[in-house]
C-alpha cells in the first residue's frame, strides 16, 4: 500500500512564504490523517470532538449566570459556533477546489492569512487545547472512577491519583492505533454513549430535585458586581470549551477527496446531538442544585457528605458510560499532537506497522499520556481547567479565526451583511475571549489556595 498522501501540502519557508507540492515525506499525513472517510464518519469524529462529559459542566456554567443569561448564551454559542464551522468547511472547500487542500488548521490559517508566525501561533494554541482536554479527560475520568469507589466502599485506601494512573494506562494502550480514520466506530460508540449517559444524568437530576434529600434551591447570583461579572465571564469560557472543537480542518482530512459538502453534513448531525444532550444536561442540573450544583454534576448527585442522591445502580451506568467515552474524545483530540509527532520521527518510505515507525510511536505516545496523567493528578481542577482551555484556546481558533478566514478567503463584498456580522463576531469573542482568560486564570488562582498538589479532592 503507498504511504503517499493523495493531496497537495503546503511547506513554509522560515519567512513565511508557501510553496505548493506533493510531500512524500509527510509520515504525519500518510499515517495519522489518511483521508479515507465518509460523511457520517466524520460526523462521529465531530460528535466525539464536541459532545462529551463537559456536558457534565454545563449546569455549573448556567449557576455562574443564572436561568436568563445563562440559557441565552448556551444559545449564541450553540449557534455561533455551528455557523462558525460551516465557514470554516467552506474555506477548507475553497481552497481544495483551488488546488490546495489543507489538511492541516495550521497551514490553512497561515496560508489564506500569508503569515508565517500565524502557522506557529495556530500549533500553540492548538497544542493548548489538546493537553487540556487530554488532562481534562483524564481528570474527569479518575474522579467518575473515585466517585463510584466512594461510594462502594466509603473507607477504602485508593485515591484520586490511583484512578489517574489505571485511566493513563488504559489511554496508553489505546493511543497505540495508528490513525485518526481507524477511530471511527470507536467514534460512533462515542456518539451513543454521551446520549446513554445524559439520558441517565437528567432522570438523576430530576430525581434529586424531587427528593427531600436534595438541598435548597438557590439560583441567586453572586452579592458582589465584580464577582458576577468575572463568573459571567468564566461560565462563557466554558461554554466555550464545551462547545469547542480546534480541530475541524484535521478532521475534514479524514475525508476522502473530494471533501467538498460532506463536512457540512457531518456537522448537522453532530449539532442534532448537541441540542438534545447540552440543553437537557443544562436544563436539569441547574434546576436540581441551583447554586450548590458543583463543576461535575455528578459531585453533586452523590457528594462526599451526606447519602448519594441517586441508585448506586444509576450512578455505576452513568460512570460506566462516562469512562468509555472519555477515552474515545482522548484519542480524538491527541490525533494533532501524533500528527506531529510522526511527521517528525516516522519515514513515510516504511510501513505503518514496520519497526522503524512502530517503537518510536509506542515511546512518543507513551510519554504524550503519561504527561497528561501527571498533569491531571497535580492539578485537579476540572471546571476551572475548562475555562482556561475554552478562554485561550476554543474562543480564539472557533469563534475569532473561522469569520477571519472566510473573509480573507473568499472575499465578500463589503457592502454584504456577512461581511460586516462576521466582522462583529470576531470583535465581540475577541473581547469575552480576553476578559474570559482573565477570570478564568482568577478563579484558578483562587481555588489553588484552597488544595494541595496531588490532592484527593477535585475543587469544584
Amino acid at each position: 500500500m503507498s504511504t503517499k498522501p493523495p493531496y497537495v501540502s503546503l511547506h513554509f519557508d522560515e519567512s513565511g512564504a508557501t510553496n505548493a507540492k506533493l510531500d512524500t515525506t509527510d509520515a504525519g499525513a500518510a499515517f495519522v490523517l489518511e483521508s479515507k472517510g465518509t460523511w457520517y464518519h466524520a460526523g462521529f469524529h465531530l460528535t466525539t470532538a464536541v459532545v462529551g462529559p463537559t456536558v457534565l459542566a454545563l449546569p455549573y456554567a448556567l449557576r455562574g449566570m443564572g436561568w436568563g443569561p445563562g440559557l441565552t448564551s448556551l444559545t449564541i454559542v450553540f449557534l455561533v459556533t455551528y455557523y462558525n464551522y460551516v465557514l470554516m468547511s467552506k474555506v477548507l472547500d475553497h481552497c481544495e477546489s483551488e488546488g490546495r487542500r489543507h489538511i492541516r488548521f495550521r497551514e490553512m490559517a497561515a496560508d489564506i492569512l500569508g503569515s508565517g508566525w500565524m502557522y506557529y501561533v495556530v500549533v500553540s494554541v492548538q497544542g493548548t487545547i489538546n493537553t487540556g482536554v487530554g488532562i481534562g479527560s483524564i481528570l474527569l475520568a479518575g474522579d467518575c472512577l473515585k466517585i463510584m469507589y466512594s461510594d462502594l466502599y466509603p473507607d477504602g485506601p485508593l485515591k484520586l491519583y490511583h484512578f489517574i494512573i489505571i485511566v493513563t494506562f488504559v489511554l496508553i494502550i489505546l493511543s497505540q492505533l495508528p490513525s485518526f480514520h481507524s477511530l471511527r466506530y470507536i467514534n460512533f460508540a462515542s456518539l451513543l454513549l454521551c446520549f446513554a449517559y445524559t439520558f441517565l444524568v437528567v432522570i438523576g437530576c430530576f430525581r434529586a430535585g424531587a427528593s427531600r434529600d436534595a438541598p435548597p434551591k438557590d439560583y441567586s447570583l453572586s452579592s458582589s458586581k465584580f464577582n458576577r461579572a468575572m463568573n459571567a465571564f468564566s461560565s462563557i469560557a466554558i461554554l466555550a470549551a464545551a462547545f469547542g472543537n480546534g480541530i475541524l480542518p484535521e478532521i475534514q482530512a479524514t475525508l476522502a477527496p473530494p471533501a467538498a459538502g460532506k463536512m457540512e453534513k457531518g456537522l448537522r448531525m453532530c449539532y442534532v446531538v448537541i441540542f438534545f444532550t447540552f440543553y437537557s444536561a443544562a436544563i436539569s442540573g441547574y434546576w436540581a442544585f441551583g447554586n450548590q450544583v458543583a463543576s461535575n454534576v455528578l459531585l453533586t448527585l452523590a457528594p462526599d457528605n451526606g447519602p448519594s442522591l441517586v441508585p448506586t445502580w444509576l450512578l455505576g451506568l452513568v460512570v460506566v458510560f462516562v469512562l468509555l467515552q472519555l477515552f474515545a474524545i482522548a484519542l480524538v483530540y491527541s490525533q494533532v499532537a501524533y500528527e506531529i509527532l510522526e511527521k517528525n520521527s516516522a519515514d513515510s518510505t516504511q510501513g505503518v506497522f514496520s519497526k522503524r515507525n512502530l517503537i518510536p510511536r509506542i515511546i512518543l505516545r507513551t510519554l504524550y499520556m503519561i504527561y497528561c496523567g501527571f498533569m491531571a493528578a497535580m492539578l485537579p481542577f476540572f471546571g476551572d481547567i475548562l475555562a482556561v482551555v475554552g478562554a485561550i484556546g476554543f474562543i480564539p481558533l472557533d469563534f475569532i479565526l473561522p469569520v477571519l478566514l472566510y473573509n480573507m478567503a473568499l472575499r465578500p463584498s463589503k457592502t454584504k451583511p456577512i461581511y460586516w456580522f462576521n466582522i462583529s463576531i470576531m470583535v465581540i469573542f475577541t473581547g469575552v475571549g480576553l476578559i474570559g482568560a482573565f477570570s478564568s486564570i482568577r478563579k484558578l488562582v483562587l481555588d489553588a489556595n484552597q488544595f494541595k498538589l496531588f490532592s484527593d479532592d477535585v475543587v469544584a
